[in-house]
């Protein structure tokens, strides 16, 4: 190897004495080389180091700002986690006021105060009167009867036929809360009253519609208390099938008056304002019932069929537990049970009403309804409260064939009217009276869930 020599390595520099400003310039650019290389491995990894975490991170930071949470942000979680438990807590308060309501009796539940049975006849006597006071507060009217009509035509013809308990028909005249549905076949009331007249005829059967159309104007609505089910139950009761079964029997007619009385209350709304029939959107109240017997033309033939087995018409309240007790398949599939925290009784009503109110009807009857309510002793401070507890499961509307012997008394002016037959369940909240709730109803009520689970 060949070692350089310094002094012909130094000889050919010495030209840089003669030009010593060339030095400076050169020293840079030697050391520029020296430090180029190094200086771009360093700058390419500082490059990515800046890029994979500087800018990175305040990319980050620019999103999390664009994100960032206000500094009160917790505090109002805090409230709005407060205000949907306190509206939890209100929802309940409220579904449990809808079922505190006002007793017929005070003296009755959970058990007995004494032991005396004339409570029960003493329950009995408020239902009747209590179905009676509703139906006058609606302004309710009846059609004419047999005996109303006979004794107008006698004294128009000035002729009598003694010795008949009717007249002019050939079946006993009813009391004034006794309807005709089940009359045989054959001509309707007014021909058979109007029968006996020979060529008179047609001026009896004018002197019979005045007499309707007065009836109509001086009622806010069609009703009779014996069209309400119940009624006839309580008439002539009496306590000889012991104490179970009478303080059970309260239970349920207790609730029956309670649905009775928002279906009253429906009626009475619609026909705000009306003092006529010919006026009132709702002209007659046919049936409130809890079976599938309905005094309707809906429904009709099973009716008869039923009372000729010999079923008490109209059926008792009763908690439908399961498809078997209900009067229709729930599309709510809305059952008594402990799970759900609601008692269930379905109800059947038909009414006459004018053709374009049918939805309005239908609305109105599942709207709130206000209650008063002092208490399960009946002593404590009056309270209103509201309760929206029906809701319809089925709807069926019927033409009204007004010569038909089920309305060939009733004048319902000229409006378009037809017969609208509704199935309904009513609900029940089970925080609001369990209190009073009879031990026994509880015991059937849970046997009745527990059967209707073993079937499914």
């Amino acid at each position: 190897m060949n070692v350089p020599n310094i002094k012909d390595l130094l000889h050919k520099l010495s030209f840089l004495r003669n030009n010593i400003g060339l030095l400076v310039p050169i020293i840079i650019v030697v050391v520029a080389g020296v430090l180029l290389v190094p200086t771009r491995m360093i700058s390419a990894r500082l490059r990515n180091q800046i890029e994979t975490e500087s800018v990175a991170k305040g990319r980050r930071i620019a999103t999390l700002i664009k994100d960032a949470v206000p500094g009160d942000t917790i505090k109002q979680e805090e409230d709005y986690q407060k205000a949907y438990e306190s509206d939890v807590n209100q929802i309940e308060l409220v579904a449990s006021q809808t079922t505190k309501r006002e007793l017929l009796s005070y003296k009755i539940f959970p058990k007995p105060v004494d032991t005396s049975t004339l409570i029960f006849e003493e329950f009995g006597q408020k239902f009747r009167s209590g179905v009676e006071i509703l139906l006058s507060g609606m302004g309710a009217g009846e059609s004419p009867t047999d005996r109303e009509l006979e004794t107008a035509l006698e004294k128009a013809s000035g002729r009598s036929r003694p010795g008949r308990t009717s007249a002019y028909s050939p079946y006993p005249s009813p009391s004034p809360y006794t309807p005709y549905p089940t009359m045989p076949e054959g001509p309707g009331r007014l021909g058979r009253l109007t029968m006996g007249y020979g060529t008179t005829g047609e001026i009896e059967k004018k002197i019979i519609d005045e007499i309707c159309r007065d009836k109509a104007k001086t009622a806010a609505v069609y009703a009779v208390a014996t069209d309400i089910t119940g009624y006839d139950f309580w008439a002539g009761y009496k306590f000889d099938a012991g104490l179970e079964l009478a303080l059970k029997d309260c239970w349920y007619w207790q609730l029956g008056y309670w649905i009775i009385g928002d279906v009253v209350d429906t009626v009475k709304s619609m026909n705000a304002g009306s003092s006529s029939i010919f006026t009132s959107p709702v002209k007659r109240l046919t049936s409130v019932n809890f079976d599938l017997v309905r005094k309707g033309t809906i429904g009709r033939a099973r009716r008869a069929g039923m009372m000729a087995r010999g079923k008490k018409d109209g059926g008792t309240p009763s908690y439908v537990t399961g498809v078997k007790t209900a009067l229709t398949m729930p599309c709510t599939a809305r059952f008594s049970t402990d799970e759900a925290g609601i008692d269930v009784v379905h109800f059947n009503m038909v009414v006459v009403v004018k053709a374009n109110a049918v939805l309005q009807f239908m609305k109105e009857l599942c709207s709130a309804k206000e209650q008063k309510f002092r208490g399960f002793s009946g002593r404590d401070p009056e309270q209103t409260f509201r309760h929206n507890q029906i809701t319809i499961l089925e709807s069926t509307i019927s033409p009204v064939d007004r010569q038909s012997r089920m309305h060939d008394y009733y004048r319902y002016g000229e409006d378009a009217v037809v017969e609208l037959d509704l199935v309904c369940e009513y609900i029940f909240n089970k925080a609001g009276y369990d209190e009073i709730k009879p031990e026994q109803v509880k015991t059937d009520l849970t046997a009745g869930a527990e059967d209707q689970k073993g079937k499914r």
